[in-house]
C-alpha cells in the first residue's frame, strides 16, 4: 500500500510518501490553504511541485490542512488531488485533526497548533469534539507567527520597541511603512508575510522585551483558547508547529501555571502521522 500524507499550513506543506516496504520520501512544497486559494491554482502548483517528485502513484492520500473547515473547503483540495491521482482514495481533514492524531493517536487530549496561524481543540481519540474558532490573524490566532509578527511591526513603527532592538530589527528587515502596509493590506498571504518576522523573537529571546511579548502571547493563547474548552485541565496537552517548538520552554512554564502536566511538543507532526496511518 502506497500512502501519501500531507501536513499543510499557510507557509509550507510537508509531504511524506511511504510504501509497503517502509521506504519513505519526504519533501516540502509551499503552503496550501483552500480558504484563500482555488482548485485550479492548487492543481497547477501540485502538478509542478509535487507530482514529479513521487516515485509512484499513491493508493491512499491523507491531506491535513489549515483552512479545511468543512467539506466544501476540503473539496477545493480533493478536486486537484483527484485530477493528479485519479485512482487514489483521498481524504482531506483539518489541520487540528492531523495535530490530534500526531500528538495522541487514539487517546484523548487537547491538541494545539502554533505556527503561522493558531488553533486548539478537544480530541476524544477518534474525532474533534470541541474547539474555539481561531478567527484568523485579525480577530484571533493568538500567539501565532502572524500575530507575533504583527505585534513586532506595530511596536517597531510606534516606537514601543526598545531602541536597541529597533536598531537590530531595522538592520535585519529594513522595513518601511509603505512596504509593510502594501504587504499586509494589498498583497496575497499577509499572514505568511507577518509570520516571517517571528525569528527575530527567538533570536533575541534573552531580551526582556522579546521574552515578555512571547510570554504574554502564550498566556493569551491559553486563556482565549485552551481553558475555554470543557474540563480542560483533565486532559493531556500537546502542541505542534514551529512557534510552539521555538518557544517550548515558555509554553511548558505556562502549562504548569494553568494547571496542566508537562505538554507534548512536536515541531512537525508528519512522522507521527505516518505512524498513525501505517500501524493501524
Amino acid at each position: 500500500m502506497r500512502i501519501l500524507i500531507a501536513d499543510s499550513g499557510s507557509t509550507k506543506t510537508n509531504w511524506l510518501f511511504t510504501d509497503s516496504s517502509g521506504e519513505s520520501q519526504s519533501f516540502k512544497t509551499s503552503g496550501i490553504n483552500p480558504f484563500f486559494r482555488g482548485s485550479e491554482d492548487i492543481y497547477n502548483e501540485l502538478k509542478t511541485e509535487l507530482a514529479p517528485k513521487l516515485a509512484d502513484q499513491p493508493h491512499q492520500i491523507f491531506f491535513y490542512g489549515a483552512g479545511i473547515i468543512n467539506q466544501e473547503r476540503g473539496d477545493v483540495l480533493r478536486v486537484p488531488l483527484h485530477r493528479l491521482f485519479p485512482d487514489a482514495n483521498i481524504e482531506t481533514h483539518s489541520d487540528v485533526l492531523g495535530a490530534s492524531r500526531a500528538l495522541f493517536g487514539s487517546q484523548a487530549g487537547i491538541a494545539c497548533i502554533l505556527g503561522t496561524g493558531s488553533n486548539a481543540c478537544l480530541y476524544d481519540g477518534q474525532q474533534v469534539l470541541a474547539g474555539i474558532p481561531p478567527l484568523g490573524f485579525i480577530l484571533g490566532d493568538e500567539c501565532s507567527g502572524a500575530v507575533l509578527g504583527k505585534k513586532l511591526l506595530g511596536d517597531y513603527f510606534k516606537n514601543v520597541m526598545p531602541t536597541d532592538l529597533q536598531t537590530l530589527f531595522g538592520e535585519d528587515y529594513f522595513p518601511t511603512e509603505a512596504d509593510v502596509l502594501r504587504n499586509v493590506y494589498r498583497e496575497d498571504r499577509p499572514n505568511k508575510y507577518l509570520a516571517g518576522f517571528t525569528p527575530f523573537l527567538s533570536k533575541h529571546i534573552e531580551k526582556s522585551y522579546c521574552h515578555d511579548l512571547v510570554t504574554n502571547s502564550v498566556r493569551e493563547f491559553f486563556e482565549r483558547n485552551i481553558i475555554q474548552l470543557p474540563d480542560a485541565q483533565q486532559f493531556a496537552l500537546g502542541f505542534v508547529g514551529s512557534v510552539a517548538w521555538n518557544f517550548r520552554s515558555i509554553i511548558q512554564h505556562a502549562a504548569n501555571e494553568y494547571g496542566f502536566a508537562k505538554a507534548i511538543i512536536l515541531k512537525d507532526p508528519i512522522d507521527k502521522l505516518k505512524e498513525f496511518h501505517t500501524t493501524r
